[in-house]
């Protein structure tokens, strides 16, 4: 079994593939300007990117976990992205929390397992 490193640097991986599975780290928007469904297209366009880098796509879903900055305000918002992003049928295992996340204008960070080719 082959292990692959995507886009590396000294502290992390955005992907890691091994034994047929995609793990990715947690994706957070480039232009925190925006609103949490904003950021929540950027992020979900960023693992469709990594996905398609590792040979898989969102239709393999395994496993997602997202934290909000505020879950109460901006549940729903991204909810509704998240809904319209995800193929019928393809709903993986999910968590989602409210969290610290690592700059105050982040308002949502992704997570997800995938299965590969």
């Amino acid at each position: 079994m082959t292990l692959q490193r995507i886009n590396t640097n000294d502290r992390m991986s955005a992907a890691v593939t091994f034994a047929n599975l995609v793990f990715l780290a947690g994706q957070v928007p480039d232009d925190r300007s925006e609103d949490v469904a904003g950021q929540t297209r950027q992020v979900l366009a960023k693992i469709d990117n990594l996905l398609a880098a590792a040979g898989s796509d969102r239709s393999k879903l395994l496993s997602a976990q997202i934290w909000l900055k505020d879950i109460e305000a901006d549940f729903a918002a991204m909810n509704t992205v998240w809904s319209e992003w995800l193929p019928t049928g393809c709903a993986p295992a999910r968590a989602t929390v409210e969290a610290r996340l690592a700059s105050a204008d982040v308002l949502v960070e992704i997570m997800v397992i995938a299965a590969s080719a």
